[in-house]
């Protein structure tokens, strides 16, 4: 038979017969080569017992990730984002219907679970009013006033892409909130978007610094003199690594981040632990109001609640100086992690969430006679309009959001933020992987995400009775105990004048 096939077919047959014997002797080198590496090492016990086959272990460790994420968790189970709670926010930012069927697939019954309290007359839509404005930095020669409920919080360019930037920023222009920059600086492309910015200090004070590292007020200046930064926050800590500074890996150092920061191209960003300078609550003011007189422009920090007795303390000193000389606004953050790399042992355990922190601290303000000055911005895990009018109830001004603006873009909880292999383009350098990352639609459905959200908390306070979310007060919510009866968060919380 062989006979009657062309010479050339017979030449290819022999070739490939050839290749494949070739490529079967490779591979069995190549098993025998890492059998002995196997065998012969000792710094893991399962591949010096399960030479070669215990190298799959690594493999399915990774896979098991994805599989338990779309394939074996319900969909309320899954942490630290269930698949509801993204659905609702893919859902939100592509603009389509976000109603659902046949009942909740959410338990009502565990202790701490929160329930608004509808009314049995709602607001009409005829009654409805728009979302109050609200000033920051009254005493500040440029305040800032604006009436948007829901904005994006803190992510440097670095810790995310350049498209993901823009695409932020112009999906806050779009939709009329506030863009933070995160401690990594400000970049041109905060700006080409068109948004309101914040800009955050952090503890290595990148894009405010002199050479030596310490703040600049000629840096402050230059900063500020962009019409679009509209305050300045400064960070004392973050939910994802409470007690630690940022932490940026050097392979995401790229020259563009190095110029920006003032740091060497492919080194570790590693931020101090704390502002060097400020070692009490009088050292916070004297930088705060620093900041204030320098660039005009209102100004607070950012803190996650652990320690609460130095609150007292920062009020306290605020009324022996002066209400004036108070920060603009308090931002806190929820302990339960956040988008940046942190240590398993800060993110998982350091801290106050949110749920705590923010009536504990709203309270506070409150019987110091505070709490109008200072405006409380919160942020942590609230991305979906429950969350967001919970804190509204409780006693915000403003809620901001990273991670769910990050699952507007695309994010698909990867748990890759920490390194430069995001699958989406959003928290990566590289060019390829950013390649999928559409500017124009993706900014898009930042601003349907903002829209909705905002939509849909006030549909909540609607059902509640209160003409827009700003009025919802705590007794339009109830907590429940662990006699699995519901008590009003105004008796959780009797002390607030939001009550």
């Amino acid at each position: 038979m062989m006979a009657e096939l062309p010479v050339f077919v017979i030449r290819f047959l022999e070739i490939t017969a050839l290749l494949f014997i070739f490529a079967i002797g490779l591979l069995v080198l190549l098993l025998i080569v890492l059998y002995i590496i196997d065998k012969s090492q000792t710094a893991h016990a399962i591949r010096h017992n399960f030479p070669v086959i215990g190298r799959f272990r690594y493999f399915f460790e990774e896979l098991g990730e994805f599989f338990r994420q779309y394939f074996f968790a319900m969909d309320r189970e899954e942490l630290p984002f269930n698949r509801a709670e993204r659905s609702w926010v893919y859902r939100a930012a592509k603009n389509i219907d976000n109603t659902i069927a046949f009942g909740s697939t959410r338990d009502l019954r565990p202790t701490g679970t929160v329930l608004f309290v509808n009314c049995p007359f709602p607001t009409l839509d005829r009654d409805a009013t728009p979302t109050s404005n609200v000033t920051i930095g009254p005493n500040a020669a440029k305040p800032y006033t604006t009436n948007s409920i829901f904005n994006i919080s803190g992510m440097s360019f670095g810790a995310i892409s350049k498209p993901a930037v823009l695409a932020l920023s112009n999906g806050a222009r779009m939709a009329g909130c506030w863009m933070n920059t995160g401690e990594g600086g400000l970049s041109p492309y905060h700006l080409e978007g068109g948004a309101d910015i914040v800009f955050q200090i952090g503890t290595a004070k990148y894009g405010v610094r002199d050479e030596a590292g310490n703040l600049s007020d000629e840096k402050l200046r230059e900063v500020a003199a962009h019409e679009q930064v509209k305050m300045f926050e400064l960070k004392l800590s973050q939910g994802a690594k409470p007690g630690k500074g940022g932490i940026l890996p050097g392979e995401k150092v790229t020259k563009e981040i190095s110029e920006i920061r003032g740091i060497p191209v492919g080194t570790d960003s590693i931020s101090p632990n704390r502002h060097p300078e400020i070692d009490s609550v009088e050292d916070l003011l004297d930088v705060l109001n620093r900041i204030r007189d320098v660039t005009g422009k209102p100004v607070g920090f950012k803190a996650v609640i652990g320690a609460y007795g130095w609150v007292d303390a920062l009020c306290e000193a605020i009324k022996k100086r002066g209400p004036e000389s108070a920060p603009d606004f308090i931002t806190l953050d929820s302990a339960d992690g956040g988008t940046g790399a942190a240590p398993m042992s800060l993110m998982d355990y350091m801290g106050l969430t949110i749920e705590e922190s923010l009536p504990l601290v709203v309270d506070q303000l409150s019987a110091h006679g505070l709490r109008e000055r200072i405006k409380i911005i919160t942020s942590g895990k609230l991305i979906t309009p429950a969350e967001v009018a919970w804190a509204f109830a409780v006693g915000a001004d403003f809620v901001t959001s990273a991670r769910g603006f990050m699952f507007s873009l695309g994010c698909i909880q990867a748990l890759q933020c920490n390194k430069n292999t995001c699958p989406t383009g959003i928290t990566t350098h590289n060019k390829k992987l950013q390649t999928g990352l559409n500017i124009a639609s993706k900014a898009e459905r930042v601003k349907n995400y903002a829209q909705n959200m905002a939509y849909e908390v006030g549909v909540i306070a609607h059902s509640c009775g209160a003409h827009e979310p700003r009025l919802l007060r705590r007794f339009h919510a109830r907590m429940v105990r662990p006699d699995g009866k519901s008590v009003p968060l105004n008796e959780l919380y009797p002390e607030s004048n939001c009550n």
